[in-house]
């Protein structure tokens, strides 16, 4: 795994680039913004770690250059600003997760890792994640070798959580991905639709927990002890 690390400050740059290393992970450090958009043209990176409190340009503006190039490449933001406003600004302009200094360096491995095993799960038009495969052209759902019967309704959920799998994703973001749900959309619906997806996606060892006031998580079931 390649990453690029954007951190200006010293110290915390060269222990965050240590840890990520210890993992025999490839990592380049800048302690600038503006370099950032030509080298994920020239280089090909599996992560993008950004400071969003960077000198010159801010990791704000920084992340908005990087999509507005068409970069796909995952973005964990680093800030050391907590108040919602700036999470939420990030995660709009793209980000695919953030952290809140300071963090344990175990805990950024782990997200690292978490947001590189969800981009590699998207292939050319296909979503997948252990035995379930999504054929997004195709508009075509399977497990293993066996075609999932699914209505449009749970399709468009299904992908949705899907291509955030392994994160929270709150009702009203289910709620708002199908153009051809209904305004006002009850939580009672979205409800009867995850709980029908769980019974689907079952025998291709996945998992679709409520994680309660927060929303739905949808992963891998977890091998069994023993």
């Amino acid at each position: 795994m390649r990453i690029l690390l954007v951190e200006d400050d010293e110290f915390l740059a060269e222990s965050t680039a240590r840890a990520l290393r210890s993992q025999s992970w490839v990592v380049d450090v800048s302690a600038r913004g503006e370099p950032v958009p030509l080298s994920l043209r020239e280089d090909r990176y599996d992560l993008l770690i950004l400071d969003i409190g960077l000198a010159g340009i801010d990791g704000f503006e920084t992340l908005r250059r990087v999509r507005a190039q068409g970069s796909q490449v995952p973005v964990l933001l680093l800030t050391a600003r907590d108040a919602v406003e700036d999470r939420v600004r990030g995660l709009e302009g793209g980000a695919d997760d953030y952290l809140v200094k300071p963090f344990a360096l175990s805990e950024l491995i782990a997200r690292a890792r978490a947001l590189v095993r969800r981009s590699q799960a998207r292939t050319g038009n296909d979503l997948q994640l252990a035995a379930l495969r999504m054929d997004l052209e195709a508009r075509r759902a399977y497990v293993g070798e066996e075609p999932l019967a699914l209505s449009a309704r749970e399709w468009d959920v299904l992908g949705f959580l899907l291509a955030r799998a392994g994160k929270v994703v709150a009702k009203e973001q289910i709620a708002s991905a199908s153009n051809g749900w209904e305004q006002g959309v009850s939580d009672n619906a979205i409800e009867v639709c995850v709980s029908r997806l769980r019974a689907k996606i079952e025998p291709a060892g996945l998992q679709l927990r409520t994680v309660r006031g927060l929303g739905y998580l949808l992963e891998e079931v977890p091998p069994s002890k023993g």
